[in-house]
């Protein structure tokens, strides 16, 4: 039977154009079933909430993963992400739909994600597979520039300036947000997303990247999601922790530090009143 989690349900009803998607997806899972010659197995319960992913076993008996993606700005050029990197270090792109944001990937297997190690160990991990990842794309490339994203953020985050709950901490992120995509480093393909959680274990290699979200621009912005991802310990001393993890990513640590303040200050949140980062944007930003 087809089902969606109840966090996909959620996000969809924030959007038309979502919903839309929603209605169209059991339809479009028969037909790439029947065209890619699937076996779909019931979806995954981490999919996570803008996509739909389900195991796979093609006609040749290999495992694969179906993955259908809502309409998601971030998300926009996966398929031409994963088809840059060609799984060195991310799963290789099996089959895809752009019409359809459709993507048969390879399978992780046993698929245990870096999580699930000591954060410490995740840092090392990260760091080893972030320099694969930024490599710089050929003249003529499909990927936009992070700025682009930023500049959609600033615009959201503007829109909810009633929420604000200390108004100046934000408005020193969003300038922030500003002089860092004007004065950014040499660009590379970032990942964006990239994250413990977004890292599986695998038989091809020991660790393969999924779910990135392809945008051009400042490596020093791809550490800010794993520290993200380590409330404790950045809670707990947040400079120390933003400098160790940036030796580990080869980046800039001072600009490692303002993009993550630059995020906790003016990133947009679904609720503007209750942030527990706001005491760690603080601190920072009296660095800053």
């Amino acid at each position: 039977m087809f089902t969606v989690s109840a966090r996909v349900l959620e996000y969809c009803q924030r959007s038309p154009d979502r919903m839309a998607w929603l209605a169209r997806l059991p339809h479009a899972i028969a037909q790439l079933e029947e065209r890619w010659q699937l076996s779909i197995g019931e979806r995954f319960d981490g999919e996570g909430d803008a996509s739909w992913v389900a195991p796979a076993v093609r006609r040749d008996g290999s495992p694969g993963v179906l993955k259908l993606g809502m309409p998601h700005m971030e998300a926009e050029h996966e398929a031409d992400g994963l088809r840059f990197w060609n799984g060195d270090p991310t799963v290789r792109l099996l089959e895809a739909d752009d019409s359809l944001g459709a993507m048969l990937l390879e399978r992780c297997e046993p698929g245990t994600p870096l999580r699930e190690l000591p954060e410490l160990e995740q840092d090392i991990v990260l760091g080893e597979l972030s320099e694969r990842l930024w490599k710089t794309p050929p003249a003529g490339h499909p990927f936009r520039a992070l700025s682009s994203m930023i500049e959609q953020w600033i615009g959201e985050t503007l829109a909810h300036r009633a929420e604000w709950a200390d108004e100046a901490l934000v408005r020193e992120g969003i300038e922030e947000f500003r002089e860092l995509v004007n004065s950014e480093p040499a660009a590379v393909l970032l990942a964006t997303d990239l994250h413990a959680g977004n890292v599986l274990r695998a038989r091809r290699e020991p660790w393969l990247v999924i779910d990135p979200k392809p945008f051009v621009g400042d490596p020093a912005y791809d550490a800010t999601q794993h520290l993200l991802n380590c409330h404790r310990r950045v809670g707990f001393d947040p400079l120390g922790t933003v400098a160790r993890y940036a030796d580990h990513m080869n980046v800039d640590a001072d600009r490692v530090r303002r993009w993550l303040f630059a995020r906790l200050s003016a990133q947009p949140r679904e609720d503007w009143t209750k942030d527990r980062w706001l005491g760690v944007a603080r601190a920072i930003a009296r660095t800053v």
